[in-house]
């Protein structure tokens, strides 16, 4: 589900159950339901699942000028594929290894698989040959952090989130 601030910007991605919560508190209102027309029922209401809600009242939201690193986001920025072969990637692999002074930041992490991240161990590209198939940077953008959090954005999410989906 898609949270919007009071003025339709988006803020957050949450799960069902706390979407569900701040509309039946009265703290959000739903935007837009489930395109499926789904609903949730109890003995007395009835609700739809909603896919966008929009908060009553303006929350004011700290800015951070950069992304904080996660697995869910490294994941997500590679598109789940490895960075040397392109298969699957189920791990995280450090360009230039942590034990020769790589560091831990969005431009030495790539996703990997785990039977590249075996065969590379401790060692650098130039030692075994290989290359990496896309340079590693850190994203920006406003959005992003939205984006990280689910691995395709519902649709009726992207008037909100512009050219970020």
């Amino acid at each position: 589900m898609l949270l919007l601030n009071a003025t339709f910007e988006p803020l957050t991605a949450l799960p069902l159950r706390r979407a569900v919560v701040l509309v039946m508190c009265g703290k959000a209102e739903v935007v837009h339901g489930d395109p499926g027309g789904n609903e949730l029922h109890s003995a007395k209401v009835s609700l739809p699942v909603p896919s966008v809600i929009r908060l009553s009242t303006y929350v004011r939201v700290p800015y951070r000028a950069q992304v904080p690193l996660t697995r869910a986001g490294l994941m997500h920025r590679d598109r789940y594929r490895c960075a040397y072969c392109g298969g699957r990637a189920e791990t995280i692999d450090h360009v230039v290894p942590r034990s020769r002074g790589g560091p831990h930041a969005w431009t030495n992490c790539v996703a990997c698989c785990a039977k590249c991240n075996h065969r590379k161990a401790d060692r650098l590209l130039s030692e075994i040959g290989w290359r990496l198939r896309v340079v590693p940077r850190a994203p920006h953008g406003p959005h992003w952090r939205l984006l990280a959090h689910s691995k395709e954005a519902d649709p009726l999410w992207r008037p909100y989130l512009g050219s970020a989906a």
